[in-house]
């Protein structure tokens, strides 16, 4: 069966930057990625990369940032004072991640620096303005049930049970 809409897809795959530098691998967890083809489970470049593979196909994707998790934008990056965070300012550390309500809906934050009563949050996903290096592996294709097509995600193993 061949990789495209509504089909659950397994993969494994190893992900690393333009420097070489490994920042994820399912092989390392020793489980594949199962996702719902369609159904923006992955991001968009990887996914479009795949339409019509097969279970035991190999390639390389590269995906450009548009393609990834968007460009590094500097205005999500802002300094608040400590008071916002009311009861864990004596605990701040940089690398701390935390979910905050925008304009355009929740967004994550990751705190990058503490210094004196401010504190910088930055708003970008932490792969924003890469360029990712997939090395990926089709294991395993098959149709999705009626289920996982109407909750948009895959039940059983390496997907969401309920």
């Amino acid at each position: 069966m061949q990789i495209s809409e509504n089909a659950v897809v397994s993969i494994h795959y190893t992900l690393t930057n333009s420097a070489g530098q490994t920042i994820d691998s399912s092989i390392e967890r020793g489980e594949p990625l199962a996702y719902l083809h369609g159904a923006g489970n992955i991001i968009p470049g990887l996914e479009n990369a795949l339409i019509g593979k097969q279970a035991g196909d190999k390639l390389d994707v590269t995906v450009s940032p548009e393609e990834g998790y968007g460009e590094r934008h500097e205005q999500l990056i802002q300094q608040v004072p400590k008071s916002a965070f009311e009861g864990s300012e004596d605990n701040l550390q940089p690398g701390m991640q935390f979910q905050a309500q925008t304009e355009a809906g929740p967004r994550i934050f990751t705190i990058t620096a503490v210094e004196g009563d401010e504190v910088t949050v930055d708003g970008n996903h932490p792969l924003a303005g890469e360029t990712l290096n997939f090395a990926v592996e089709i294991t395993e294709v098959r149709e999705a049930s009626d289920e996982e097509k109407e909750h948009g995600h895959v039940h059983g193993p390496g997907g969401h049970d309920h």
